[in-house]
């Protein structure tokens, strides 16, 4: 299942991604894909907020992965530096465990990752607007889909 949704401000993608963080439970993988400069980090930082996290989220390109602390734990990843690296940081812990795992570029670890996840992907139309393609790969995500939806 793959749904479009498009977004024509900063205020839409965060609304967008703070109803995510509404609808998420531990252990839910998401991925994002899209351009430098598109919005991923934009995206996960407003979806953090909807987690009720308070500390700064910033992008973890040198350091790949930064943990938070929110209604549900928040694994923020960014594995652009992975690109030509077999480097395993523990992915069962990471997917498996107790978080919500939030992976930036992450066609990068493609065999890391759980087969059942929320894909998205964020393409640039303008300055301010957005399209999502957001593809729900199980059961699982298919019903976070639907519930993003509506």
């Amino acid at each position: 299942m793959t749904v479009e949704i498009t977004v024509h401000s900063l205020e839409e993608t965060n609304a967008l991604a703070h109803k995510l963080a509404q609808l998420v439970r531990a252990q839910d993988t998401i991925t994002l894909e899209g351009d430098l400069g598109v919005g991923k980090t934009t995206f996960t930082q407003a979806f953090a907020k909807g987690l009720g996290i308070t500390r700064v989220v910033n992008s973890p390109t040198f350091t790949i992965m930064k943990q938070y602390v929110g209604r549900i734990p928040l694994n923020h990843l960014d594995v652009y530096r992975l690109a030509y690296s077999d480097e395993d940081l523990g992915w069962e812990e990471i997917f498996y465990g107790e978080a919500v795992t939030l992976v930036e570029w992450a066609k990068l670890i493609e065999e890391d990752l759980p087969s059942e996840r929320l894909a998205i992907e964020i393409k640039r139309v303008s300055d301010t607007a957005r399209v999502f393609h957001i593809t729900a790969l199980g059961k699982r995500y298919e019903q976070l889909c639907e519930e993003l939806i509506q």
